[in-house]
């Protein structure tokens, strides 16, 4: 029987981007084809997605139920969902009502059915392979350049990088000036941090 390894399923409120205040049932699965360090991206990755378990649909639809019955809003994250999400996974749970929004980095085309996916790229614009996407969200510490997307988007975000003691001014500041000298980009910030949820 198929199983997908996944770090966790939670219950919370999107944080960030075009859906931030809505309630989600998180679910992040194990595994990434990417390395995230202040080095070589400006940040370091403040998530921890290399544990899991192995699990059925059956058993991650009933993770799911126990959590939050009345919510339909699934968030495929990870790592990178991308790298197990399928066209059997997104059919099993399309066919129970469900919503799928997707946070993937781009390298890795998707199967089609997703309802909305947020493209957080790590890697040159050349290396995506998923092409189009709901939004297009880059992570941005100070002195780092506004991207030029090949991903074509409807919503365009800046986030400010955080660091383990938190946001620094210098890189919401820094943030913010990208958003007013480009228009067409908003900021979005991880408010569920603010907020103090999971």
């Amino acid at each position: 029987m198929k199983t997908y390894k996944i770090n966790e399923i939670f219950y919370s409120l999107q944080g960030e981007g075009g859906r931030a205040g809505e309630p989600s049932i998180f679910v992040r699965f194990s595994k990434c084809n990417e390395t995230c360090k202040i080095e070589t991206h400006g940040f370091d990755c403040d998530t921890e997605f290399t544990s899991g378990t192995e699990m059925t649909l059956n058993q991650i639809n009933t993770a799911i139920d126990e959590l939050a019955s009345k919510c339909k809003w699934l968030v495929l994250t990870g790592g990178e969902p991308g790298l197990q999400v399928d066209t059997e996974f997104i059919n099993f749970f399309k066919n129970l009502g469900y919503k799928l929004a997707i946070e993937t980095n781009g390298t890795i085309a998707l199967p089609n059915g997703l309802d909305w996916i947020t493209l957080s790229p790590k890697v040159a614009e050349h290396a995506l392979r998923q092409k189009t996407a709901s939004e297009i969200k880059y992570v941005r510490a100070h002195g780092q350049a506004l991207p030029e997307p090949l991903c074509k988007a409807e919503l365009k975000y800046i986030s400010p990088a955080w660091s383990a003691d938190g946001l620094e001014r210098k890189h919401l500041d820094w943030c913010i000036k990208l958003c007013e000298n480009n228009p067409e980009w908003r900021l979005s910030c991880q408010q569920h941090k603010w907020w103090q949820v999971h």
